[in-house]
């Protein structure tokens, strides 16, 4: 047996399981509030330390093929900031912009998967297809590097290779967007190259695409996908719908629990749950809203998590800040 050194900090519960009456396990991790100005008016935890952000950096990805050059606006911009459901009309635009710029599925060097969304994985299975690298839900993001490449004249095959130009583009808008320097590079679930920076640097990171000057990079990025929400997620999904409903809201939730989102008077917020129980996101991301003064409907409907016991409702997940 060996006790915790004493350097390492455990996280604060963050969240709480609630199974009939009792409170079978926690949920713990560091989340950052940033007020209007940018200074950090609320914090759990340690937001200082890097993260790997996952797919809540795809916004900055998107803004990099942008500074590529490529013209994306509207719903592909959109999807090329997704982590998409793999509803029909998300996978025909994949499609789409693929052959608008002489590409084929073949080149997208996603990973074969299932659709994200349960209900649509469902449906996919028993239609008979099987996985496929455009159902997966970063396909989108793919589908814009490959077009960035074609556009710029870069090599297609060798697209996810950080020394890549358009991975170094990325890195760029990481950390203008951010900060801060990348404190780690790794590979993210689709192949793509994760960069690591803080919870606060994510926030302010939002905040920055949300605050941009109309016609930069950051800012198409940020008004598509306010503009076209569904694209940036899908129909059953809580970044969708918090962007549909709160008027200038910016949202795009991360693999591994992580959650990131700016309203349009430049307040921010991020967090990660350490262990990245994703049934968590709603109930800490509501909790965090309202500490910001957000009550709008959605908020509730997105803080709602369940527990059930013999198919009847016995508990909840519930925030414990």
């Amino acid at each position: 047996m060996s006790s915790t050194p004493a350097s390492i900090a455990i996280p604060p519960v963050l969240a709480e399981v609630v199974r009939s009456g009792f409170v079978e396990g926690h949920h713990r991790g560091s989340l950052v509030v940033l007020a209007a100005d940018g200074s950090v008016e609320f914090a759990l935890g340690d937001p200082a330390t890097p993260v790997f952000p996952r797919s809540s950096n795809k916004p900055m990805q998107a803004a990099a093929v942008l500074r590529a050059g490529l013209d994306l606006s509207g719903e592909r911009l959109a999807l090329a900031a997704a982590s998409h459901s793999g509803e029909s009309f998300h996978l025909d635009l994949v499609r789409k912009m693929l052959a608008e710029h002489g590409l084929t599925a073949d080149e997208l060097q996603t990973p074969p998967d299932l659709p994200l969304d349960p209900a649509e994985a469902e449906t996919y299975l028993a239609t008979g297809h099987v996985r496929d690298r455009v159902t997966m839900n970063c396909s989108g993001k793919h589908a814009a590097m490959l077009a960035a490449c074609a556009r710029a004249g870069w090599d297609r095959t060798t697209y996810l290779d950080p020394a890549h130009p358009l991975q170094q583009l990325v890195h760029e808008v990481v950390e203008d967007a951010s900060g801060e320097q990348v404190g780690a590079v790794g590979t993210d679930g689709c192949g793509a190259p994760l960069m690591a920076i803080s919870l606060t640097g994510l926030a302010r990171s939002f905040r920055s695409f949300v605050l941009a000057g109309a016609g930069t990079a950051e800012r198409r990025v940020a008004d598509a996908m306010r503009a076209h929400p569904e694209y940036v997620a899908g129909t059953r999904r809580a970044d969708t719908w918090l962007m549909q409903e709160v008027p200038g809201a910016l949202s795009k939730m991360g693999a591994e629990a992580v959650q990131a989102v700016a309203l349009d008077d430049g307040r921010a917020l991020a967090f990660k749950v350490d262990d990245g129980g994703s049934r968590a996101l709603g109930p800490v991301l509501a909790r965090a809203l309202r500490l910001m003064g957000v009550d709008a409907p959605v908020v509730a409907r997105i803080g709602r998590m369940p527990l059930l016991g013999g198919g009847a409702e016995v508990g909840e997940i519930r925030a414990t800040f």
